[in-house]
């Protein structure tokens, strides 16, 4: 399964390596500078002024640098639109020799739609494009490389990634918008200038979710896969990867018996989930507030893979039933499904034929997903082990159980098959019952692969989901604060609100106008609560509700406004 790849693999190392030197040359911005005309302190000035060198191609460069391609700006919308088919508002490398590879085709005659990429067109023996005046260019460039590498001093001028110090730095509130070089870049300028200070004020991190780091915003889409025991989950990874992963246990009996995480690594290995929860690359270090119980339970498992350079895998144990979930766990099994549910882009609840009861556990675990309803997919998974008769009985049973559980008015998109590498019962499910799974799988197939496109907007809305998470969170903290007496008695007013959160809760949404569905759960707000003392607590900040306000109402449409297609 191949799931947005780039031309880049079947491109000829000659032409890869010209594409390099264009890359480089529009990256930096350098192409459309007249030295001719400079003095060479002036050129100094312009280069260091207009260079940016970050290994991306944003919508101002390539208006300059596809120009010289003489291609019509509908054309060249298309171009970006499929090159840029996850949405980042720039170009990487792999991106910009696709954007390449179209231009060429386009100058041949191929009409630009977003199958071209996948079709039958040799690329490996495409020649590039015809760029007007690019080889004049590039020579210009090459004999001003050497004023490039020096300061006006004669020193190395050293560039370094726009946001890789923001999260380290004492003056991220100074970060400016000049510097950002995509949304992801704007969404972290926002955060640290505009909401991490709120939520620091009101400890939205003790009580909802930890502060993000440069790595949560970095991420790799995630796809989470959810079921009791021996329902599938490891073999449904290892169908689509086509490969086991390393660790992988597959059985009848409960094999899975810790969180896994499956992304792309260097070379196949297992790493300790200890060791994973400290490295600053990787987005897991929220995790450990669940202790060392469950970090033992916890592991990465690397390997070399084209599907996971695009999306990681987390493949989680089999929930139990009865006394088993709650009393030989020693987690919080159901607090870590709903962190991993706040980061994962997709999650897949999978059932068989033969378990669609849903246990108390289960249950449990299907409620921490509250606020995710939009992620979640079901799987009736090993659907060829009943005919085609029971079927249709056992899909009825199963949408009467999740009718009970998920409390939403909509129908829950249920995929049914089974996947695994073996071939489907033909005896049991007939000629009609093989057609009907394969559709089903191209359609579950063609949802993973939406996922890498849709991995921007993704992290947009959960942004926005978090910014409106932390105001009503401030508010509340700020009301409870503020009903606290000022001399005596504040022990026992303390109990009465914790005990009265429900009233307070609804006196804050009534005074601010807040929808009642974004408030969060009262009895796990009302936990967290009792271990602080409300009287230490601080008031409501307007200035800082406003600065959040601000960065919804405007700072966030012009980020988009901004990253937009060029050509729009």
């Amino acid at each position: 399964m191949e799931i947005a790849s780039s031309p880049i693999f079947s491109c000829s190392k000659e032409h890869q390596s010209i594409y390099q030197e264009w890359f480089v040359c529009a990256d930096s911005g350098t192409f459309f500078h007249r030295f001719s005309n400079l003095t060479v302190v002036q050129s100094k000035f312009k280069l260091l002024f207009f260079s940016d060198g970050d290994g991306r191609i944003t919508g101002n460069d390539a208006l300059k640098f596809f120009a010289l391609s003489n291609l019509s700006r509908q054309d060249l919308k298309q171009i970006w639109a499929v090159a840029d088919s996850k949405r980042q508002g720039y170009l990487g490398f792999g991106e910009f020799v696709a954007a390449m590879q179209l231009v060429s085709l386009a100058q041949s005659g191929h009409e630009i739609t977003h199958d071209l990429l996948s079709s039958n067109v040799d690329f490996e023996s495409l020649n590039p494009p015809v760029m007007e005046g690019l080889v004049e260019l590039l020579v210009k460039k090459k004999t001003s490389q050497k004023i490039s590498e020096l300061d006006l001093n004669g020193s190395s001028i050293v560039q370094h990634s726009p946001s890789s110090q923001w999260f380290s730095s004492k003056s991220s509130k100074k970060v400016s918008l000049s510097s950002v070089t995509s949304i992801v870049d704007g969404l972290k300028r926002l955060y640290l200038k505009k909401l991490k200070p709120l939520e620091d004020t009101y400890r939205f991190n003790d009580f909802v979710s930890p502060s993000l780091t440069n790595s949560d915003f970095d991420a790799k889409p995630m796809v989470m896969l959810l079921g009791q025991y021996s329902t599938g989950k490891t073999t449904f990874i290892k169908h689509i990867l086509r490969n086991s992963y390393p660790g992988a246990h597959i059985g009848p009996e409960p094999t899975t018996d810790r969180f896994v995480v499956v992304m792309s690594g260097p070379d196949e290995r297992s790493i300790p989930g200890n060791t994973v929860a400290v490295q600053a690359d990787m987005p897991f270090s929220g995790l450990t507030t669940f202790g060392t119980a469950f970090l033992s339970k916890f592991e990465c498992s690397q390997m070399p893979h084209p599907l996971l350079e695009h999306i990681t895998f987390v493949d989680t144990p089999g929930v139990l039933s009865g006394e088993k979930q709650r009393t030989q766990r020693a987690y919080d099994f159901t607090g870590v499904t709903s962190w991993f549910a706040s980061k994962c882009d997709l999650i897949l609840l999978l059932f068989d034929p033969h378990k669609l009861d849903v246990s108390d556990e289960f249950k449990r675990v299907i409620s921490s997903l509250r606020g995710h309803d939009d992620k979640i997919r079901v799987v009736l998974n090993k659907a060829d082990q009943v005919d085609t008769q029971q079927l249709m009985r056992v899909y009825g049973a199963l949408m009467w159980s999740l009718g009970k559980v998920i409390n939403t008015p909509e129908v829950m998109r249920v995929y049914i098959g089974s996947f695994n590498d073996k071939p489907v019962n033909e005896a049991a499910t007939g000629p009609i019952g093989k057609e009907l799974f394969e559709r089903e799988q191209e359609d579950l197939l063609a949802d993973l692969k939406d996922i890498p496109k849709k991995a921007c907007d993704r992290r947009i809305n959960e942004f926005v989901k978090r910014a409106r998470a932390a105001k009503i969170h401030a508010y509340i903290i700020s009301h409870l604060k503020k009903e606290m007496p000022a001399m005596m008695g504040k022990a026992k007013t303390q109990q009465k609100l914790i005990d009265n959160l429900g009233d307070a809760f609804a006196k804050v949404q009534r005074e601010f106008h807040l929808p009642p569905g974004d408030f969060p759960n009262v009895e796990q707000f009302r936990e967290t609560l009792r271990g602080y003392n409300i009287d230490k607590f601080e008031k409501l900040k307007p200035k800082m509700i406003q600065a959040v306000d601000d960065m919804l109402g405007y700072d966030i449409p012009e980020l988009l406004k901004s990253f937009r297609n060029p050509y729009n």
